[in-house]
Formats: C-alpha cells, sequence, structure tokens
C-alpha cells in the first residue's frame, strides 16, 4: 500500500489525510508542533456537510514535525500555505525519493512551479481543493462545502487513485489545470473581503454590498483572464463570467437563486479571515495578488485588486485589524474600478 505524507497538517491537510488514513491509507502528517500535540491528545474527528464522517485515535497518527519523515513517502501532498512554499520545496529537497509524486494542493497559480525547480526529475502535479474546511474543535474538521479534490492528470497517479476512492474522493483529473486553478482563484478573491468584513462567510454573502465588493474583483480578474487567452474552468453550474451578475442581485433574489453559494457551514470563514484573526501572514499575495501580477504581465492595472491587497497587508500589521462594512469598502473600491 502506497505510503503518503501531508506536508503541511493544517486545516485542508488534516482533512485530506484524516480521510485518506480513515480509508486505509498508511499516512504520514507533518506540521507544526502545536498540531502534533493536538492530535496526540485528540485524535481527528471529520465531519461532512452531508452527514458523513471519519475517525482517527491517537495511536493511529503518525505526526512529526521533521521534514525527514517524508524520506519514505510515494506520494507527498503539500498543503502548506503558499508563503511557506518556498521552506517546503528546500526542506522537501533534501528527503524526497525520486520516484515520489509530489501534489501542490495549494492556493495560488504557481506553486506548483516553485516545486518543480526545487524538485528536478520528481513528477510534481498542481492540484487544487475546491472546499471550505473549518476547524471547529482541537483535531476537529468539518468540510463545509461541496467540491472534489481536482488535480493535473498524469500517469504517476496511477497506483495512487484507489487510496483516494477508498476515502470517499472522487479526484478529479485534468489535462490542463491552469483554467482550474483560475476558477479556483476567482472564488478566492472573496477571502479578502471576507477577512474584512469580520463576519462569518454566510453573513458576508448574504449582504449586497460585501457581493458588489467580490463582484469587482471578479470582473477585474476576469477581464484580464479574456485579455490573457484563458477561460476558466466551470467548476459551478453558472459559468465564471456569469457570477458577478448573480452577486449584484438584491439580497432576497440572490438567497433564492444562490442557496448553494449560501449553504456553507454557519461559521465558517475564508482561511484569511483566520490568518488575520491570529496574527498570521495571509496568502493574499497568492490571490488577489496573482490578478495583479497578471495586469502587470500584460501591460494593464488591477485597481481593486490591488487595493484589497493593500488593506489586507495594512491589516496584517494590526493587532486588532479593523472590520469594514460593506459600504465602506465597496466605497473604497469603486474608484478606478472596470465597467462590467
Amino acid at each position: 500500500m502506497a505510503r503518503i505524507c501531508i506536508y503541511g497538517a493544517g486545516a485542508i491537510g488534516c482533512h485530506l489525510g484524516g480521510r485518506l488514513a480513515a480509508g486505509g491509507a498508511n499516512v504520514a502528517f507533518i506540521g507544526r508542533r502545536g498540531v502534533g500535540e493536538q492530535l496526540r491528545q485528540h485524535g481527528l474527528t471529520l465531519t461532512h456537510y452531508d452527514g458523513r464522517n471519519w475517525s482517527l485515535p491517537p495511536e493511529a497518527i503518525a505526526f512529526s514535525t521533521e521534514p525527514a519523515a517524508a524520506a519514505a513517502a510515494e506520494l507527498i501532498l503539500v498543503t502548506v500555505k503558499s508563503g511557506g512554499t518556498a521552506q517546503a520545496a528546500a526542506e522537501l529537497a533534501g528527503v524526497v525519493q525520486p520516484s515520489a509524486v509530489v501534489v501542490s494542493f495549494q492556493n495560488g497559480i504557481g506553486n506548483a512551479d516553485a516545486l518543480r525547480t526545487a524538485l528536478p526529475g520528481r513528477s510534481v502535479l498542481a492540484g487544487m481543493v475546491p472546499f471550505n474546511v473549518v476547524k471547529r474543535a482541537p483535531g476537529a474538521f468539518h468540510q463545509a462545502s461541496e467540491g472534489e479534490p481536482e488535480v493535473e492528470d498524469s500517469s504517476t497517479l496511477v497506483p495512487h487513485l484507489a487510496d483516494f476512492a477508498r476515502a470517499g474522493f472522487a479526484l478529479r483529473r485534468h489535462r490542463d489545470i491552469l483554467p482550474v486553478q483560475w476558477a479556483k482563484l476567482i472564488f478566492n478573491l472573496n477571502n479578502a473581503v471576507n477577512a474584512l468584513s469580520g463576519l462569518p462567510l454566510q453573513q458576508e454573502l448574504a449582504q449586497r454590498d460585501y457581493r458588489r465588493c467580490l463582484a469587482l474583483a471578479q470582473t477585474e480578474a476576469l477581464m484580464l483572464l479574456a485579455q490573457a487567452g484563458i477561460r476558466p474552468a466551470r467548476l459551478t453550474p453558472l459559468p465564471a463570467h456569469w457570477i458577478p451578475a448573480l452577486l449584484r442581485l438584491p439580497d432576497a433574489l440572490f438567497a433564492r437563486l444562490a442557496r448553494k453559494m449560501l449553504a456553507i457551514d454557519p461559521l465558517a470563514r475564508s482561511s484569511m479571515a483566520d490568518d488575520l484573526a491570529a496574527g498570521r501572514r495571509t496568502e493574499i499575495d497568492w490571490i488577489n495578488g496573482e490578478v495583479v501580477s497578471l495586469a502587470q504581465r500584460l501591460g494593464q492595472q488591477a485597481p481593486v485588486n490591488a487595493r484589497l491587497t493593500a488593506i489586507v497587508h495594512m491589516a496584517e500589521k494590526q493587532k486588532a485589524p479593523p472590520r469594514w462594512s460593506g459600504e465602506a469598502l465597496l466605497a473604497e473600491l469603486r474608484e478606478g474600478a472596470p465597467q462590467p
């Protein structure tokens, strides 16, 4: 049976690895000491919005803080935050066996490329996790929204497909993963809006002014992607370019037409909101910042996403980041925003 390593045992890593282990895979977790202590005390309890659940007792969890724990792995799932990719790549370069398959299940666009540069000769694949995972308690993680892991297709994945199937994952493989990554990033543009609102996702998305902020950021990104000849994959019933119009609808109409978007855990917040609350560096440069970088490559500007990036960076420096009302944030972003 393939040995799998989760490199970055945060919410996503614990959920992916826990389900794989519950399905019978031989899984090793690498993460921070504090996470290891929680897992040693509480084990892993995983729940799903559709009612499914999985659990692992502490003695069934192999956890380490040392990169060397990845040396025996045949499949390594990198789930660290994007800001930690360079360090993860350097650490893995010294221990990963030549035949190992490495999958970047991270936000952003270029993390797999960074791993490929550090791990020449290995099979390094880009992936994407579309669902939200909420930490409800020490060792307890809840999948709060729909979706299945998406990954760049490769024959090197074949020996590991059965592990994902036993874990209950319908691993979705793509010849071209870039449109899928951009589609996820378009949705993740809400992470900054949610973090600045200080509200759970469900409450934030229920308010039209916050949705208008997101619509501005998405419209700007979609216009740039069209110029670059990139068409985001369709991950929802509606194509990506229809979403901004949906977001601008009045609250009552939006609630009727976008039930799935609001069908998330009432307490769920974006990972960026969690990072700000904990005083950690966010992934803003790998989400909204990716749109700004795309604009620069095209000789264009992205004022909405640039402003969101700047506001979040300012919030990172404050012990108690201010909460923006939807009205105030919308007014801040409207100046210079592209028109749909």
